[in-house]
């Protein structure tokens, strides 16, 4: 495509949309204009001069239109979008983590069977580059690992649970209020739009795609007062951690699920609704990048970072998954974690290596002690729908 002026049709414009659209007009951008936004309901008033539509085809048969922008949140609607892009032989930017993260593979094929490029920076952590920096400048044999809050949702709720005392319920509320979370706020809370996020960093990061449904998630909607003050005594707080490691062995492991995490650690302090990631290697132990993860205008930011990368015939290479020996997934692993619970059977669930520590009492029981991932991913489902909490608690 290089240096030829971008001609968008973009579909979605919801907060992000409105964001990029927003950023354009105030660059007037050079290289790129929207020519067309097709959007779901062409009825709704949106304050802005463009040109809406509610049909996909008045896009994809404008011959002027060279570049899609697909920021929807419907992963199956996006997931048709972004295939009929590249099939048509233009170059897509993306969104939606929840479409790649079940797709990747297939539109990887795409964009080398038709000689064009999906970019999707935007996807996994709002304003901050970090797939493009794992592509660019961590393309060796010195990763270890990635590790981060990649939800500024959660991370919300839980600034304002160790900071002002809030309760969680008051928390996810003020969450909802300010438009951090949403009124169903699953995706987020439950660590889904986390995973997301970290399969596409691993593709990035090591070559390895890894499909959902085998990695453990949990995320932080069960933790109740008990949870809070046992961080708080042990002079930590909880954060909603993804986290994929190289092992001596070389294979990866992955996992999103709350973390104790002691005050020396860079994401203790990343409050509110921004993200941290941490990037530690051979050589040159850790990296640190930080940024707002969510918002219309950070995120459009970013989104248009992708499309002036489009401008300049950018591509993403996946270096580490075609140039290197192929990594392989494992969660056979143990961890170190906090369990509190309240019935019997739901301790019998967990099948401990060892334990350090146990305290039982009338109304709150936990223990702490070392278990298998492998064993947490398979009673996942089991564990979300029962009275406990369970958070990795590192040694330090």
């Amino acid at each position: 495509m290089g240096n030829k002026q971008l001609t968008i049709g973009m579909f979605g414009f919801g907060n992000v949309g409105r964001g990029l659209y927003d950023v354009l007009n105030t660059i007037s951008s050079k290289e790129a204009s929207i020519k067309r936004i097709c959007v779901r309901d062409i009825t709704k008033e949106r304050g802005v001069e463009a040109d809406f539509t509610d049909k996909a085809d008045d896009i994809f048969n404008d011959k002027d239109i060279n570049l899609i922008v697909e920021l929807i949140d419907d992963a199956e609607a996006a997931y048709h979008i972004i295939k009929r892009a590249l099939e048509s032989g233009r170059s897509a930017v993306s969104g939606n983590k929840k479409m790649l993260a079940h797709h990747l593979p297939e539109l990887i094929e795409l964009q080398q069977k038709h000689n064009v490029a999906l970019l999707y920076d935007a996807s996994a952590c709002g304003s901050i580059p970090v797939i493009r920096n794992l592509e660019e400048y961590y393309d060796n044999d010195l990763l270890v690992s990635v590790k981060g809050i990649l939800n500024g949702s959660s991370n919300f709720i839980l600034s304002k649970i160790f900071n002002e005392n809030y309760s969680y319920d008051v928390a996810l509320r003020r969450a909802q209020e300010l438009g951090f979370a949403e009124s169903d706020p699953t995706l987020d809370i439950g660590g889904w739009d986390s995973l997301f996020k970290l399969i596409i960093i691993t593709v990035h990061a090591f070559g390895c795609y890894v499909s959902p449904e085998k990695i453990f998630t949990y995320g932080i909607s069960s933790m109740n007062d008990n949870d809070i003050r046992f961080a708080n005594e042990k002079e930590r707080r909880y954060k909603l951690v993804a986290h994929v490691e190289k092992l001596e062995n070389g294979k990866i492991i992955m996992s999103v699920m709350p973390q104790l995490i002691s005050r020396d650690k860079y994401i203790y302090s990343v409050e509110d609704e921004f993200n941290g990631v941490v990037i530690k290697g051979k050589f040159y132990d850790k990296q640190f990048m930080f940024g707002r993860g969510a918002g219309g205008h950070p995120t459009g930011s970013a989104v248009l970072s992708d499309i002036t990368a489009c401008f300049y015939n950018y591509r993403y290479e996946y270096k580490r998954m075609f140039g290197h020996a192929p990594v392989e997934y494992t969660d056979d692993v143990l961890v170190r974690v906090y369990l509190r619970y309240t019935h019997a059977e739901d301790r019998a669930l967990f099948e401990f290596d060892s334990i350090e520590e146990q305290y039982i009492s009338n109304d709150y029981q936990y223990v702490v002690g070392h278990i298998s991932l492998a064993n947490l991913h398979k009673i996942n489902a089991q564990i979300r729908e029962r009275d406990l909490f369970i958070a990795a608690y590192p040694t330090k």
